[in-house]
């Protein structure tokens, strides 16, 4: 019988991406290990969309999140996904409410990433906590949070987490090419801010390349036309295995307006043992298991390590070196002490209800 605290986790079962994987992995971490209870969140702005492939293990254990979800624990990852709601719905009771910021609160220029007010708002408003807790994905995440709280002084009933709920990568992870060749590819939801200009991915995704393979590419299916070598697919239309089996190098740029929070995708590339390259602020949030650089730069680098397989092979391992830091058993000792009884400091004023 699971000796931890009871965790009921608001669950929207809709969401794309690396939230709906990451959930899944705090699930398979915690299960059997604390008593879990899970609600569907159903917020507005997922309404009509099919639930995401990487939760279909609980779907049957889900109860919908109507009436009163109370446990010691209640943990709603991404407050964003109330952007069209009012407040969740069901009303929270619980001595301690933590909110996984799987998005930045701020874009790299300093404006709001979307009204983060509201969300936070919503849930205090439909919350008895004792304790409200905003819990980072990352360390530039976790700047993006603390510049805004501090910026928001109606806020201070909110704490931040003083570890980040850092996502997991449990293993086994698969061995490098040892004949790597120059295959290209990046995998997205087809949200046009997934993507760079046009000159940074021509830069990125050449025609000299052995093969560019874009899965999530929809927005890009007029320039493609003009560009044979690239080989756009829609979102989800292959499993991750597969795709990964199409290329050696994840190459991941993004907008100059978005920041991953994260960037999930990068470690399940090199978990697969490909080597990722991305902006070196993403990098930075996967402690090393990806590869820091400016769009520039990629084809020297991919030229480099296809000129020495064993350099490509090392690189790899290095980077599943750094993944396996953040195993299931690093989470739950990481971030269960978090969630315990240990009391706040009083917030300075709270939300009025």
């Amino acid at each position: 019988m699971p000796t931890g605290p009871t965790i009921a986790f608001l669950v929207e079962t809709r969401a794309p991406g690396g939230t709906a994987a990451s959930v899944a992995e705090d699930l398979r971490a915690l299960e059997g290990h604390v008593a879990l209870r899970l609600h569907a969140l159903g917020a507005s702005m997922f309404r009509g969309r099919p639930p995401a492939p990487a939760l279909d293990p609980w779907a049957r254990v889900l109860r919908p999140a109507g009436g009163t979800v109370g446990a010691d624990v209640v943990v709603m990852h991404n407050p964003s996904f109330l952007r069209q709601d009012e407040a969740p719905p069901c009303r929270i009771v619980t001595p301690h409410l933590v909110v996984v910021a799987h998005e930045n609160f701020l874009l790299p220029d300093g404006t709001e990433a979307f009204d983060v007010g509201r969300c936070l708002g919503g849930l205090a408003r439909a919350s008895l906590a004792g304790r409200r807790s905003i819990a980072p994905v990352s360390p530039g995440n976790r700047r993006t949070v603390t510049a805004w709280l501090a910026r928001n002084p109606g806020f201070a009933g909110w704490d931040v987490l003083g570890e980040d709920w850092a996502a997991i990568f449990p293993g086994p992870f698969l061995a490098p090419s040892a004949r790597p060749a120059d295959r290209r590819g990046r995998m997205s939801r087809p949200g046009p801010e997934k993507f760079p200009d046009l000159a940074t991915l021509d830069l990125v995704f050449p025609a000299t390349a052995a093969s560019n393979v874009i899965m999530g590419g929809e927005p890009l299916a007029a320039a493609a036309r003009r560009r044979p070598h690239w080989r756009i697919l829609p979102f989800r239309s292959l499993d991750h295995r597969t795709f990964f089996g199409l290329i050696d190098f994840f190459v991941y740029f993004t907008a100059p307006r978005l920041r991953e929070s994260l960037g999930r995708v990068l470690g399940e590339a090199v978990a697969a043992g490909k080597v990722a390259i991305t902006d070196p602020a993403t990098a930075e949030n996967l402690g090393g298991a990806a590869i820091g650089a400016d769009p520039r730069e990629v084809e020297g680098l991919v030229r480099g390590l296809l000129a020495d397989p064993a350099a490509y092979g090392e690189r790899v391992r290095a980077g599943q070196a750094a993944l396996a830091r953040r195993s299931a058993a690093a989470f739950r000792d990481r971030v269960l002490p978090m969630l315990g009884p240990a009391a706040p400091p009083p917030p300075r004023h709270r939300l009025p209800a």
